[in-house]
């Protein structure tokens, strides 16, 4: 008998053994509680509420701007531009540009990302979280993020986009700043999507 071996993404952040077990193929498998990041409430660039992670049945890139920045938000913007116009169709892939601000209104962040530079209705720019963006940053999504003890107007961010699954887990750090990273998030994006169509198969109605 032969078996099909999938690549899988690897999953970041601490791990830990529930003390229960799976049986799978007739072994006994420890069950794992890896990290996750917790659903917030933010404002987009219609000055509506959305929920991040809210859909837990999509796929998620994130990354973390302001508008004041201009060097390396902007680059983000537009390379998410680039991700969101290969995935526009597909909707199960959401992306969130979060603006670590506390000054940046719906209408800043809506001229920051130059819109309506595309129909994107799964790219969400937005503000105002209803937590400590710095702390969720941090502690949930893993990645850098703080003011500027020697400038108020500057924050200091980490240049980075996070694909994250269907259930809040990390599945991948990418570089901005290299567009060899930009081409692994497009490719990696694909191959989550497999899993997660492998995780939950169509069901055929019987007749």
């Amino acid at each position: 008998m032969g078996s099909n071996e999938y690549v899988k993404l690897p999953v970041y952040g601490e791990k830990s053994l529930s003390g229960k077990t799976n049986r799978s193929m007739g072994r006994d498998i420890p069950d794992t509680l890896y990290h996750t990041l917790s659903p917030i409430q933010l404002t987009d660039s219609n000055n509506k509420q959305v929920t991040f992670l809210g859909n837990d049945t999509a796929v998620t890139v994130v990354h973390l701007f302001y508008s004041k920045d201009k060097s390396s938000s902007k680059p983000m913007m537009d390379n998410l531009a680039g991700i969101a116009k290969r995935f526009i169709a597909n909707p199960v892939v959401e992306l969130y540009s979060i603006s670590v601000d506390p000054n940046d209104t719906p209408e800043d962040i809506k001229a920051f990302a130059n819109y309506p530079r595309l129909d994107a209705k799964n790219w969400f720019v937005t503000t105002r979280p209803n937590v400590d963006i710095f702390e969720y940053a941090q502690k949930q999504m893993l990645i850098d993020a703080m003011k500027d003890s020697n400038d108020s107007n500057r924050f200091i961010i980490a240049s980075k986009f996070l694909l994250i699954d269907s259930k809040h887990r990390i599945r991948g750090f990418y570089d901005i700043n290299l567009q060899s990273e930009i081409k692994r998030l497009e490719d990696e994006i694909k191959l989550q999507l497999v899993e997660e169509i492998r995780n939950k198969p169509l069901k055929v109605e019987q007749k």
